[in-house]
């Protein structure tokens, strides 16, 4: 509960004062060409780094790895954007940072060992994917037979015919 009041009381009442101080010094125009400037160029880096993440992902997928760290950086990277577009120098400093891979990598690393994020992987069951629950395995999509089943699925929905339009003879009943 501390952390809301601080991330939506506490940081937006700091983002104003801040921002009131700098136009203060530099002018009201001047500061408002900085935090835009800072938005654009942010959005710039955060398409490259977003590209690149996604290359990495796409490369571990292809050689059979789960790309946890690629994920967590992906969603690093959406606060990243959501933080430089949010009005301010606090948001945009610390949107910055996580833009910053060398520090995005160490930050996902420690995400990833905390435990906080858990990753799908290969079981002593033999299970490709398994889920976890605080009570532990609760199931899973088995590689472990060599049933493949295919299919296709369509939905399909009832089709009302449509009334004949009236004819000229209908026309004049109807009026």
């Amino acid at each position: 509960m501390r952390f809301l009041f601080i991330f939506f009381i506490a940081v937006p009442l700091t983002e104003m004062l801040l921002l009131f101080e700098v136009s203060d010094r530099i002018g009201g125009l001047p500061t408002v060409g900085l935090v835009v400037a800072t938005a654009v160029i942010g959005v710039q880096i955060l398409k490259r780094q977003g590209l690149s993440t996604l290359l990495r992902a796409s490369q571990r997928l292809q050689s059979g790895e789960l790309p946890a760290q690629e994920i967590v950086e992906g969603m690093m990277l959406a606060g990243a954007g959501a933080l430089l577009l949010t009005p301010g120098f606090i948001t945009d400093t610390i949107g910055f940072m996580l833009l910053t891979g060398p520090i995005r990598r160490v930050l996902a690393r420690k995400v990833i060992n905390s435990g906080l994020v858990r990753t799908l992987g290969a079981a002593q069951g033999g299970s490709a994917f398994t889920s976890w629950s605080s009570s532990g395995r609760t199931g899973g999509l088995h590689s472990g037979g060599n049933n493949t089943y295919e299919g296709e699925y369509s939905e399909e929905s009832e089709v009302i015919p449509a009334s004949p339009k009236p004819s000229g003879d209908d026309r004049d009943k109807l009026a």
